[in-house]
């Protein structure tokens, strides 16, 4: 079974993405303004830790803007070239994003069967797309620590045609089996993996060898 991609979100200071990078991380999240969830940053706190080289790993600024121009913008203040955009945005935004030239991940909050139906509107503009447990009508647009039906998102990975990546409340404990049912392309972790709200060594030592362990199987 293929190995997905691996992305440590809420990172919240330069040791903390030294630390998911160190420990195979391909995207290190940084949390920009947001209503509500964990890691929350400012744009120059996000700036101060995107500054620093954390290769192999990449920052992707996560963003609660919901125009083409505002999104662009939080980018360019952070400084980096990819953004995990968390609310469902207009079309017209999505493709006026599209040909911005950024490395644009669009974040599908799965709360129901219609979700599915969202790979169309999206997927002609996005580069990737993200599977969370966000409820945008309250104001919860990401980092609940929830799981969502699997079953759906598997459904999402078989019908779209851009990578498909899996959040929403993996830990060390379910990632294996997170691998199995949904086969994502990659996956996202915030809050499965702090204690006292910081990136926990040990957790997340044990959550890489869960996926080794998943991805070692037989196809």
């Amino acid at each position: 079974m293929r190995r997905p991609h691996i992305k440590i979100c809420c990172i919240s200071s330069v040791e903390e993405a030294r630390l998911a990078s160190g420990a195979g991380a391909h995207l290190l999240g940084l949390v920009g303004p947001m209503p509500s969830g964990p890691g929350v940053l400012t744009l120059d706190a996000a700036r101060a830790i995107a500054a620093h080289d954390h290769r192999p790993a990449r920052p992707i600024l996560l963003t609660a803007s919901d125009t083409a121009a505002d999104i662009a913008r939080d980018a360019a203040t952070v400084g980096v070239s990819s953004v995990q955009v968390v609310r469902h945005i207009a079309v017209q935004e999505a493709r006026t994003l599209g040909e911005s030239g950024l490395d644009y991940v669009q974040v599908i909050h799965v709360e129901g069967p219609d979700s599915v139906d969202l790979v169309d509107t999206y997927a002609e503009h996005c580069s990737a797309f993200l599977l969370d447990s966000g409820r945008p009508a309250a104001g919860f647009l990401g980092g609940t620590g929830a799981v969502h039906d699997w079953s759906l998102s598997a459904g999402f990975v078989r019908r779209s045609p851009r990578p498909v990546w899996l959040a929403g409340g993996l830990t060390p404990e379910n990632v294996g089996a997170a691998i199995e049912t949904v086969r994502p392309d990659g996956l996202d972790i915030c809050s499965g993996l702090r204690r006292e709200g910081r990136l926990d060594a040990g957790l997340l030592r044990d959550y890489i060898v869960a996926i080794d362990r998943a991805t070692e199987k037989p196809a």
